[in-house]
């Protein structure tokens, strides 16, 4: 099925207009990537070759990466010479190694050489998209084969955590494993548009459509407004911080936050702050967490498969968390939050029954 593109670094409602099918000859419409490679064709970000294929199950090479990297950030490729030693300038991609290795996107290795015609890894991959797009915060991930001492760790936290790339159902990211034209197409497309990195999203996720708006009615009346959005910015410093979700009111300043998931759990994370568990997996009734966390309440799973009702609809498949009475805190009444699969927290309210914040609208 066609995926329904939204450009987000500006607005994100506003629809990219639709590009002809320009995917080549072996590129079918029921091939995994297809509108990944049909859109960045469209972008003119990579091309096929002579014959009208586009050969997605090729290894992609350190050079093909370059160009790629070179006409996706607009880099002169005109051909030059270059620092490395394998590298001359009637190489058709001397150019767009030389600007993207001038801009840090690729570097060559400590004997000066490029090696441009070895294959790209999952961890190479990472390293090199870590440093293209704005991805600053990062979770720390459990993957089984990725150790703390790799020179990849941090870029492939990252770009998980930014839903360009995502791991195997075994655990493992296998960041030696050879990376093909087609994969590399959808982690640059995922880079660019957060329609594609809904495509990242876990069976059964409890993460929110990142081409939607989600609207909530609090308890003073308040709308608040969530969308994925590319223009975060850190209050303190105006430092980018790439695709985030933001909050906004009428009159409020904007928040900006992710929203994460892992085989173990849901959270919601503040930039270079703390990270609030809101779930953990597997989902079982009486379930009790947070239990060490300084950052949030000791919350347990109460409900599954319970029905709410909501201003934007009623829900049969909610999972209820209640966070108990502190006795410490003055006045706290006590709540508990509602959790939808594709929805996250649709319903809070207090012990009570009173309503803080409801999904009233999507968008």
């Amino acid at each position: 099925m066609k995926k329904t593109l939204f450009l987000c670094s500006t607005v994100l409602a506003l629809s990219l207009i639709a590009t002809p099918a320009l995917a080549a000859s072996d590129v079918p419409e029921n091939y995994r990537f297809h509108d990944e490679i049909d859109y960045l064709i469209g972008k003119k970000v990579i091309t096929g070759y002579d014959d009208n294929t586009f050969r997605p199950d090729n290894v992609v090479t350190r050079a093909e990466a370059a160009i790629m990297i070179g006409k996706l950030k607009g880099l002169d490729g005109t051909q030059k010479a270059t620092q490395f030693t394998d590298v001359s300038k009637s190489s058709k991609a001397s150019g767009y190694i030389a600007a993207a290795q001038k801009a840090g996107y690729l570097n060559g290795y400590p004997d000066k050489t490029f090696r441009p015609d070895a294959k790209m890894t999952r961890g190479d991959m990472a390293i090199v998209l870590g440093n293209v797009f704005t991805t600053p915060l990062s979770t720390e991930l459990n993957f089984k084969d990725v150790s703390s001492n790799m020179k990849a760790f941090e870029s492939i936290n990252k770009i998980v955590s930014y839903n360009i790339a995502v791991g195997y159902p075994d655990k493992t990211f296998r960041s030696l494993d050879a990376v093909t034209r087609g994969q590399f197409s959808a982690f640059l497309a995922r880079g660019l548009e957060p329609v594609f990195k809904n495509d990242t999203h876990m069976e059964n996720s409890y993460l929110r459509d990142k081409t939607k708006i989600y609207s909530y009615r609090l308890d003073d009346g308040t709308t608040l407004n969530s969308r994925y959005t590319e223009d975060s910015k850190l209050a303190a410093t105006g430092e980018s911080l790439g695709f985030l979700w933001e909050n906004y009111t009428k009159d409020e300043d904007d928040i900006f936050y992710t929203e994460n998931e892992t085989d173990d759990m849901y959270a919601i994370g503040y930039p270079y702050s703390e990270y609030v568990v809101e779930l953990v997996y597997p989902i079982q009734k009486g379930k009790v967490f947070n239990i060490d966390n300084p950052f949030a309440p000791k919350s347990k799973i109460t409900g599954v498969n319970v029905t709410v009702k909501t201003g934007y609809k009623t829900f049969t498949n909610a999972t209820e968390v209640t966070v108990p009475v502190d006795p410490s805190v003055k006045h706290d009444t006590g709540y508990k939050y509602y959790m939808v699969e594709g929805f996250g927290n649709v319903k809070t309210v207090d012990l009570d029954g009173k309503v803080f914040y409801e999904l009233i609208k999507i968008q």
